[in-house]
């Protein structure tokens, strides 16, 4: 009798350390997104950026086991003088933004494909200039998350949010509230579609978060927002002490996915 209860304790404590290594790792989980801004004038330039990415550059990502990239241009693009297009690369780790680019430059079935782009000539570049963005997924959401819609792409509004602070600490602050003060969880409760949370570790403004929402159209996104605006738990959430002037500017960019984007 003994023995069996020795052998139980022991299996229940192996069991228990188990669960404990695994919630560990979990929460030592983190994800890198890179985003790749592309800058173009005319409808020629856009014609080769998309044809690059959809032949190239995406195929060969998925030969990566990267599967899930988005490609997205703002709404109202094409009336801008200036013209913006999105790339959206997950990465399970940072150095994946170097060998991303090594592996590229090595894929013959790549650079084939991509030959128009790649081999443009100085005169006629495929786009005015390159932006790159680099963020690292929020401890509370460790992992991108794909949207659940069913409207079709054309309709859709994914929302990508900057929250800039006016310090470090003041960042982190903000930071704590949508994980320790479950802002997150307000945004799962209301059914946001997040795609990910992320705090900005290399781009042209710092210190700020980033994060993406989804919609099935505008007026889903307005509705959304409204629910949120008047819900109890913001109200109570946004007006405690600890968490008051932590964001000192907002952007905010209504983007249509590609047709050819993962998601």
């Amino acid at each position: 009798m003994a023995r069996i209860s020795t052998l139980l304790f022991l299996v229940a404590l192996l069991l228990v350390r188990t669960n404990s290594i695994a919630q560990q790792k979990s929460k030592g989980k983190k994800e890198f997104y890179q985003f790749t801004l592309y800058h173009y004038s005319t409808v020629e330039q856009e014609k080769i950026l998309d044809t690059y990415l959809k032949d190239a550059l995406l195929p060969a990502l998925h030969r990566m086991n990267i599967q899930t990239v988005g490609v997205f241009k703002p709404w109202g693009n094409d009336t801008l003088t200036s013209k913006l297009l999105y790339v959206f690369i997950p990465l399970s780790s940072i150095d994946k933004t170097i060998t991303i680019k090594e592996k590229l430059q090595t894929d013959e079935v790549y650079l084939a494909a991509g030959a128009a782009y790649i081999n443009s000539l100085h005169n006629l570049p495929p786009y005015d200039r390159i932006e790159t963005i680099l963020t690292a997924s929020f401890p509370l959401a460790p992992t991108m998350k794909l949207p659940a819609l069913k409207s079709s792409k054309k309709e859709r509004v994914y929302e990508l949010r900057s929250y800039e602070s006016a310090t470090e600490k003041i960042f982190d602050n903000k930071v704590h509230m949508f994980n320790e003060g479950d802002e997150i969880g307000l945004f799962a409760k209301l059914n946001f579609n997040a795609v990910f949370y992320s705090s900005v570790i290399a781009g042209s403004k710092i210190p700020n978060l980033m994060y993406m929402t989804c919609f099935e159209n505008m007026t889903d996104r307005n509705a959304h927002w409204k629910s949120f605006g008047d819900d109890p738990g913001w109200k109570k959430l946004s007006s405690m002490p600890e968490y008051q002037n932590n964001v000192s500017h907002i952007d905010i960019t209504f983007l249509q996915p590609a047709d050819y984007s993962d998601f």
